[in-house]
């Protein structure tokens, strides 16, 4: 049968949260894969639900068409649940950001970034520790961890990019509307499909061009396939180098990415571990090579 729903698409006009279209999960080391719902509107809400202020925290947000219950945001937090400690906070908007409504999707990340920005907050409120948080999103998610940083008094201090969208968003989107350097103290961003879609060029304070920055190997198939899979494989990348420190390297290069066949550009320096252990302060554009043949999986 035809879902005339799929088709129906959802701008949010007002901007109050609570709201709930966006909600949060909670999962830690002792919970596993079961998830815990976290109402901002009660403080009882995390200590319930196994939250632990002395660990590490991270924040995941995924893009256009994406869950938290669907990879590539499962790639992530089971790399983090290997970890062990760190409370993993995801973000789920599904229901304001599905296919095929981008433009719609793109509005409502303003109310997305608002909410999270309460969570945010609320965490700090009970004990998290600022420096110990990163926010990580992929696609438009990315551009999501920027914007919270709209509603905060001071800069988060860390934001993980996952090849950020670039659909419109190159276009028409201001400082506010996507994520820059200016939005936490260390932004690290890392490009897998750079000028299609994902942005390019350097945006973050260290930005990581993989494999050239467009193409991924492993990824087959059409144009549009081989996009999506590339794109996706951002998050693959970074969940590997949570999983096992300086697992990916990169060298200096030139601030172009896409880079246009073989010349990169590198440039003198030492090799630096991309991802999670990447250096806080550095600064430029590192060039990666890999030699995975795995295509990330993505729905």
């Amino acid at each position: 049968m035809f879902d005339l729903r799929y088709w129906r698409c959802v701008l949010k006009k007002s901007f109050s949260c609570p709201d709930n279209d966006v909600r949060f999960y909670l999962y830690t080391p002792e919970s596993g894969r079961k998830r815990m719902r976290i109402d901002i509107r009660n403080h009882l809400s995390l200590p319930l639900s196994g939250f632990d202020p002395l660990r590490k925290n991270v924040i995941l947000i995924h893009g256009f068409n994406g869950t938290e219950s669907k990879s590539p945001m499962t790639v992530l937090r089971d790399a983090y649940l290997y970890r062990g400690d760190t409370n993993i906070f995801t973000v789920d908007w599904a229901e304001i950001s599905r296919f095929p409504c981008y433009l719609s999707s793109l509005s409502n990340t303003r109310l997305v970034a608002q909410c999270t920005a309460k969570l945010y907050a609320f965490m700090m409120d009970h004990g998290g520790i600022a420096e110990e948080t990163s926010c990580v999103g992929h696609s438009l998610g990315a551009h999501i961890c920027g914007m919270v940083s709209n509603h905060l008094d001071v800069k988060q201090h860390t934001i993980v990019g996952l090849d950020p969208a670039r659909p419109l968003v190159d276009r028409f989107g201001d400082s506010y509307f996507r994520l820059t350097r200016d939005d936490a103290h260390h932004v690290q961003v890392i490009h897998t499909n750079a000028g299609l879609l994902g942005e390019k060029n350097q945006i973050g304070h260290v930005d990581f061009c993989v494999n050239g920055g467009m193409v991924q190997p492993g990824c087959k198939g059409n144009v549009v396939h081989i996009a999506r899979c590339s794109h996706f494989q951002s998050a693959c990348y970074f969940a590997k180098t949570v999983k096992q420190p300086k697992s990916i390297m990169g060298m200096p290069c030139s601030g172009m990415c896409p880079k246009k066949w073989t010349n990169w550009g590198f440039a003198p320096g030492k090799p630096v571990p991309m991802g999670h252990d990447t250096p806080y302060g550095l600064q430029g554009t590192y060039c990666v090579e890999t030699d995975t043949k795995k295509d990330c999986p993505f729905n």
